[in-house]
């Protein structure tokens, strides 16, 4: 995934948390705000109830995996934060992509629906 395509600062961050609509599953929790450009900008925020740093870590190289290789399928304009719940320590790689697609379409954020 691109730099330009990733939310960074704190100030980004609260500001979809603030403004934006929140959607969830069993596994995840995220967060949506339409950000007036043609980019889709994508953070994660891994909690410390996770694990320890090389467990969130992992956590976030997946996440970041799936989201690198579905950045076509996005739509664009929007700022996404993803937020995985405590039960995603377990989750296999296909299982978290499938969350992951999962609460995508709960926000009518893929570009086929």
């Amino acid at each position: 995934m691109k730099k330009e395509n990733r939310l960074r600062s704190n100030m980004e961050f609260k500001r979809v948390y603030s403004k934006g609509k929140n959607y969830w599953n069993r596994n995840l929790i995220l967060y949506v705000r339409k950000n007036n450009t043609n980019i889709t900008r994508i953070g994660f925020s891994v909690s410390k109830k996770i694990g320890k740093s090389v467990v969130r870590n992992k956590v976030k190289r997946r996440m970041r995996e799936i989201c690198r290789l579905r950045l076509d399928q996005l739509k664009e304009g929007y700022d996404l934060v993803f937020i995985p719940k405590k039960n995603v320590v377990d989750l296999t790689y296909k299982e978290l992509e499938s969350a992951m697609l999962h609460i995508l379409r709960l926000g009518k954020l893929l570009k086929d629906e």
